[in-house]
């Protein structure tokens, strides 16, 4: 193996080790409450390789949140729903969704920190409109199909599903405290996951399947 290839998979490894820590810092402090210092301590390395790999602070932000949504909608196309029925497409896509939100809690912390700050980061980021095209471009393909086969109703469209399908797995992690305490149920509760990850993909498909 030669010396640059070498260079370039140590340069990725850090540049990756480093995105996992930042990822963990601004997701429990936010921004302007996370230290560069911090992250250059976690991952013993020094500040100035930070700047060296991302240019500051903000850019390492950026980055974080550019890989946050990165990581679902590659998430999405290795699933293949193309080549399922659309009613059972529609359900695999919702319980990938669920599946995703829990095992990726960072990503909900740092979305709900940027809508706390009304977007103030994500609209620097105009390469997140293109990475997240192909969320609505999958379920378009799905809703076409399923119409085509008379299987799915014809009166929603693509960013209608997703915001049902969202909105319930993102519920899952960005409410689990409150909604914990108010109704003494845990919504992360192991033994509780199949049940509530069969549910999303049992609403999405109740309320499109036109099959009787």
């Amino acid at each position: 193996m030669s010396e640059p290839v070498i260079r370039r998979r140590d340069a990725e490894r850090t540049r990756a080790e480093l995105l996992d820590v930042a990822t963990a810092a601004f997701a429990e402090s936010g921004f302007s409450g996370t230290r560069v210092d911090e992250i250059a301590e976690r991952t013993r390395t020094t500040k100035r390789m930070i700047y060296y790999y991302f240019g500051g602070k903000e850019q390492l932000y950026l980055a974080v949140l550019e890989r946050a949504y990165r990581t679902i909608r590659e998430a999405e196309q290795e699933l293949h729903v193309g080549d399922l029925p659309p009613v059972e497409a529609l359900r695999r896509l919702a319980e990938l969704t669920y599946d995703h939100h829990l095992e990726h809690r960072d990503f909900i912390r740092l979305v709900s920190i940027e809508n706390i700050h009304r977007g103030e980061f994500i609209r620097r980021l105009d390469s997140l409109r293109t990475l997240n095209k192909p969320a609505l471009t999958v379920l378009d393909d799905i809703l076409a199909r399923g119409r085509a086969d008379g299987s799915v109703r014809d009166d929603v469209d693509a960013l209608d599903v997703h915001l049902v399908i969202s909105s319930y797995c993102f519920f899952q992690v960005a409410n689990q405290y409150t909604f914990g305490y108010l109704f003494e149920r845990d919504l992360l509760d192991a033994a509780r996951r199949e049940h509530l990850r069969g549910m999303i993909g049992d609403v999405v498909v109740a309320w499109l399947n036109r099959t009787p």
